[in-house]
């Protein structure tokens, strides 16, 4: 029996097409505002203009005197969509996504900061001082509101020593860092190395924008200091009382220690030093004799140089323009895109540790007297009774037997000892001025290749 024909039929299926709409994600645009425009905020501005960065947009500058600003040659690097105020609340009640902070100094600036941070705004800044003394409470502060706190030019202004720190140094144990953390002592110490008279640099920095009317920060150290804290933070995971690292002014400095330097195959840098000793931190802040060798001997104008000396990886130098507007400025600019593009690296846990001014070194010992029999065995006979042994004295002539500078350079000692020796000695009759103490920096210190 034959099967019934089934008829076949061609289900004819049309597919539709599915037109897929093209969506573009709309780029995010980050609100920035700029407080202060002085020489680092104007460059700020120049470098935002310059670049055209997507994706960021300046929209607030805050200033005390916005009329005189904005006759500034660089207000044309504002946009003109950008407003301008004088109320610091008019910025911290906006919708700005990253604050710029260029002003400095603690007060109003930690509560400007906080209040930015806790309404989840990011920040970007360059206050060493802030961040000294107040940074790790910031980054704790930042973190519980989901915000970031930046602030890699805060340090050796377009050499980004945190930035290489926190990323590429962070699997070795760094146990030690030195070099010149101010350009702006740089500046002066490497003019008066050519012969420059001190007063004259300074005016010259101060006229170029690199000193402040009132240098102390720069000339005492303070700034320098601050920095070596944040350093210290980053590299070393220790939190130090700025106050209770010992500093020394360049200001002290003259031409006759730069020729007696020369003498010794030696020059005279600012240098900030801070190194592990078992639960403390050996820090200080001052004027050295550097040898010739020493690549931080090689730095000049208002070069930055930081040597971090690690266990595993050994020594490494970082180099760079540390003063001014525009290395600041692009060392900002770098934070705010890093923030603006995922976010920045997140130092190791640190603890509070103990400052120790006490370091085991050679000493330049600069005197000026009266001229009289026995002077030299006076010296070194109070150098001796503390146990001090002298490795070269210096005396150039040509000064007048009434005010003459000679020089004593000892082996090495600690500066306790040197500095109750000196108290003895400057209660001789003889002595005119002040004697100056330098450290002198060796391969022990790490200073050199």
């Amino acid at each position: 029996m034959s099967k019934p024909a089934v008829k076949k039929t061609a289900a004819k299926t049309v597919a539709k097409k599915s037109v897929a709409k093209k969506t573009v994600a709309k780029e995010k645009i980050f609100r920035v505002a700029i407080l202060g425009f002085g020489t680092v905020g104007s460059s700020v501005a120049q470098v935002l203009a310059a670049q055209k960065f997507p994706g960021i947009e300046l929209t607030w500058i805050y200033n005390r005197d916005i009329d005189r600003k904005r006759a500034h040659a660089a207000a044309k690097f504002v946009p003109d969509t950008a407003k301008w105020t004088e109320n610091i609340d008019d910025v911290l009640n906006s919708r700005v996504d990253i604050i710029i902070e260029t002003i400095g100094g603690l007060d109003p600036m930690e509560k400007w900061i906080r209040r930015a941070l806790s309404s989840g705004k990011s920040v970007v800044t360059a206050n060493k001082q802030l961040i000294a003394y107040r940074g790790a409470a910031l980054t704790r502060l930042a973190q519980k509101n989901k915000a970031s706190l930046a602030y890699n030019a805060a340090v050796a202004g377009g050499v980004p020593v945190i930035p290489a720190t926190l990323q590429g140094l962070q699997g070795d144990r760094i146990t030690r860092l030195s070099g010149i953390l101010n350009g702006t002592c740089n500046f002066i110490l490497s003019h008066m190395e050519a012969g420059e008279d001190y007063g004259e640099v300074l005016e010259k920095a101060q006229a170029a924008g690199y000193a402040e009317a009132n240098p102390s920060a720069d000339v005492d150290g303070y700034d320098a200091r601050a920095k070596l804290c944040i350093l210290a933070r980053i590299a070393l995971h220790a939190e130090l009382d700025p106050d209770a690292i010992p500093t020394q002014t360049i200001a002290q400095v003259s031409a006759v220690d730069f020729h007696y330097a020369q003498e010794l195959n030696c020059t005279i840098r600012q240098i900030s030093r801070a190194e592990v000793d078992g639960r403390q931190i050996r820090a200080c802040v001052g004027p050295m004799l550097v040898p010739s060798t020493s690549p931080i001997a090689w730095s000049h104008g208002t070069q930055n140089m930081v040597v971090t000396s690690g266990k595993f990886g050994g020594d490494v130098v970082f180099s760079g323009h540390g003063a001014g507007g525009h290395p600041t400025a692009v060392a900002i600019v770098s934070d705010l895109l890093a923030v603006a593009h995922g976010g920045i690296p997140v130092s190791l846990p640190t603890k509070k540790r103990q400052v120790a001014g006490e370091f085991l070194a050679p000493r330049y010992l600069r005197f000026v007297v009266a001229d009289e029999p026995g002077i030299v065995g006076a010296i070194t006979g109070a150098l001796g009774k503390v146990g001090i042994n002298i490795d070269s004295i210096l005396q150039r002539p040509g000064y007048p037997k009434d005010c003459l500078p000679f020089v004593i350079t000892t082996e090495a000692c600690l500066t306790s000892t040197i500095e109750k020796a000196l108290r003895a000695i400057q209660k001789f009759s003889f002595i005119l001025d002040a004697p100056l103490c330098l450290q002198i920096l060796t391969v022990d210190d790490k200073a050199e290749d």
